[in-house]
């Protein structure tokens, strides 16, 4: 067992009682140098920019006099972090605040709750991690207007999938004079957790520009030969940015974002983008000052 997978091994796949009070040593970083070595990726050189957000839908915690306050709280940290946070230690550690008492209102209690999740997770993660709580999480920012389902560029009645570990030769392009613009969506995307194995299920969203053409039968085919893959989220988003990357141009735009379902009350979003990709031209329809909050979903 490497060094990632005996640290995810803390809680997952394990029977845990967490805390009825607050406890923030139930928080398990996991570094994300293993598997970006893997893929050639320098984590001193990182070949994207991006963050990482997190949807925790079930957060709740007890003013002073015992009234129950709960919220839909957004986490959000930089890719250039060394550590991600391991998901069911998060849960642990935010579960341990239902039954602990903060603040003398709502206010107050919300308040502080914010403070402390932003310093145990910053120091943990070493890097900053910002927290914001939404009493409303039924509404949207709808962001990916202008993507495209990808079926509806393939024949599926002469498509054969029939790899499903990830298989990168899969992916085969076509070249143009010019360079055009293409705007992608998967909503298929399947993976594994890589300690306990249990299914997770996503949609991939997939900008990019170049005189190259992905076929788009080929990103089909490679998208869901990760089926039978057992990642993180973050490392399942980046794997796909790296292997478009060095399939793509020098000079070309790439992004690629995962947004995954929740499960056990809690949802994970990667992104990932060139630096030279202008991310507010890539979403012409989005709420701009929301994305650059890192909010993928509101």
């Amino acid at each position: 067992m490497n060094k990632t997978d005996e640290l995810a091994s803390t809680h997952l796949g394990k029977k845990s009682e967490g805390s009825n009070n607050y406890n923030p040593s139930l928080l398990v970083a996991i570094p994300r140098y293993e598997n970006r070595k893997q893929y050639n990726i320098n984590e001193n050189n990182l070949p994207f920019e991006g963050f990482d957000v997190w949807h925790a839908y079930e957060f709740s915690a007890l003013t002073e006099n015992g009234l129950p306050v709960t919220r839909v709280l957004k986490l959000r940290y930089d890719c250039t972090s060394k550590f991600l946070i391991e998901s069911k230690s998060l849960k642990l550690y935010l579960n341990s605040y239902n039954m602990t008492r903060f603040g003398s209102n709502i206010s107050e209690c919300i308040e502080i709750c914010k403070e402390k999740i932003e310093k145990d997770l910053s120091e943990k993660l070493q890097t900053r991690v910002t927290a914001n709580f939404m009493e409303n999480n039924t509404e949207r920012v709808e962001i990916f207007k202008n993507f495209n389902n990808i079926m509806n560029f393939v024949d599926e009645k002469t498509l054969n999938v029939e790899k499903f570990k990830e298989a990168p030769e899969l992916l085969s392009t076509e070249n143009f004079q010019n360079a055009k613009n293409y705007y992608l969506m998967f909503d298929s995307l399947r993976s594994n957790c890589r300690v306990t194995h249990q299914p997770d299920f996503g949609d991939l969203f997939l900008y990019y520009k170049s005189k190259k053409h992905i076929l788009e039968d080929s990103l089909v085919k490679y998208l869901s030969s990760f089926r039978s893959e057992f990642h993180f989220h973050e490392e399942c988003c980046e794997m796909i940015y790296k292997r478009l990357y060095d399939l793509l141009e020098a000079g070309d735009e790439l992004f690629v974002c995962a947004l995954y379902t929740r499960r056990g009350g809690i949802d994970i979003c990667p992104a990932r983008w060139s630096k030279n990709c202008v991310v507010e031209d890539v979403f012409k329809l989005a709420d701009i000052k929301e994305f650059a909050r890192g909010s993928l979903k509101q």
